[in-house]
C-alpha cells in the first residue's frame, strides 16, 4: 500500500538524488507550480535534482521555458530531455533525411546537416515529435498516414513516449498517442524517454557528475506508464503525484482516494512506495 506523504521534508534524508518530472510536477504547461520547484531547490541542499522529461526537444529548450514560468535553475542541477537523446540516436545512426511529424517548435531536434522531406519512403528516418496542431487534432487524424509509415518501413523513433499531458485544465495527446498506432500497424517504433532504458542511462550520467556515490535515487512524477513504470523498472522508489493526468482516476484534484490510488496503481501492475497530490516540502 503505498504511504500518503504530507511533504519531501518528511522523507529526503533517504535519498542521495531526485529525478523528477517536469510537466505536471513543476508545471501544467501554463503555470509554474511553485512549491514544487521550492521543494526541489531545499533537496539540493542534500543532494542533486535531474529533471527528467520527455519534451520532444532540446534541454536547453526545457531550461528557457521554464524560465520564462518561473521555475528557475535553482530548483536543479541538470536537466535530460528526451530530445537530448533523439539528437544523440540520430547522429549515431547517421541519419540525415527526417520525416517530420510534430508542431515547428520541436525542429531544434535538427540540424543544418540534416533535411527535412515530405515522403516517409524517402527519409533515413520518421522522428513523431507530437501532433502537428494539438489543439485541434486527435490521434484519429493520423491513422491513415501512420498506417503508410509503418508499411514504409523507414525506422520510426518517438521523441516522446507520453500519450496525454495536462495543459491547465485539459488533456492534450502527445506522440506515444501516435507511436502506438505504427506499432498497430505493424512496425516496432523506438520508444525514446520515460520509461525506457536509454534516457535513465542518460540520466544517470548526470546524477553521477554531480554525486559519484548516489544510489539512492527517487523519482517523483505523475505519469503512471512513464515516470512511474520507469522508476519500477530501474528498481527505484518513486513518488506519484495524484493532481496530474491521472486525478479524476483516484478521487479528484486534491483528494487522493488511498483505495483508488492503490488500486490503479495494481491495474498497472505498478507499486509506488508514496503518492500526494503535489510536490511540496
Amino acid at each position: 500500500m503505498p504511504i500518503a506523504l504530507s511533504g519531501l521534508s518528511a522523507i529526503a534524508d533517504d535519498y542521495d538524488a531526485i529525478l523528477c518530472d517536469v510537466w505536471g510536477v513543476l508545471h501544467d504547461g501554463i503555470h509554474a507550480h511553485l512549491d514544487a520547484a521550492d521543494a526541489l531547490r531545499r533537496f539540493r541542499e542534500k543532494g542533486p535534482v535531474v529533471l527528467m522529461t520527455n519534451a520532444p526537444r532540446p534541454s536547453s529548450a526545457v531550461r528557457s521555458h521554464l524560465a520564462s514560468l518561473g521555475a528557475g535553475k535553482d530548483a536543479y542541477d541538470a536537466i535530460l530531455s528526451s530530445g537530448d537523446v533523439v539528437i544523440k540516436t540520430l547522429a549515431e545512426k547517421d541519419a540525415r533525411r527526417i520525416y517530420h511529424i510534430g508542431p515547428d517548435r520541436d525542429l531544434g531536434l535538427y540540424n543544418d546537416a540534416m533535411t527535412l522531406v515530405s515522403d516517409p519512403e524517402a527519409a533515413d528516418a520518421v522522428v513523431i515529435a507530437g501532433l502537428r496542431d494539438d489543439t485541434v487534432e486527435t490521434p484519429d487524424d493520423y491513422r491513415d498516414e501512420m498506417a503508410r509509415i509503418a508499411a514504409s518501413g523507414t525506422p520510426v523513433l518517438c521523441a516522446n513516449p507520453d500519450i496525454v499531458v495536462e495543459r491547465g485544465d485539459e488533456l492534450v495527446w502527445c506522440a506515444g498517442a501516435l507511436a502506438k498506432l505504427v506499432e498497430a500497424a505493424g512496425r516496432d517504433a523506438i520508444w525514446i524517454g520515460k520509461p525506457h532504458g536509454l534516457a535513465y542511462d542518460a540520466a544517470r550520467e548526470k546524477i553521477f557528475a554531480h554525486r559519484p556515490d548516489a544510489g539512492r535515487i527517487l523519482v517523483i512524477g505523475d505519469g503512471l506508464p512513464t515516470d512511474i513504470r520507469g522508476a519500477s523498472n530501474q528498481g527505484y522508489d518513486a513518488l506519484f503525484l495524484t493532481d496530474g493526468i491521472h486525478a479524476r482516476e483516484v478521487g479528484g484534484t486534491g483528494t487522493p482516494d488511498p483505495e483508488l490510488v492503490a488500486e490503479r496503481l495494481a491495474k498497472d501492475g505498478l507499486d509506488s512506495r508514496y503518492y500526494a497530490p503535489r510536490l511540496s516540502w
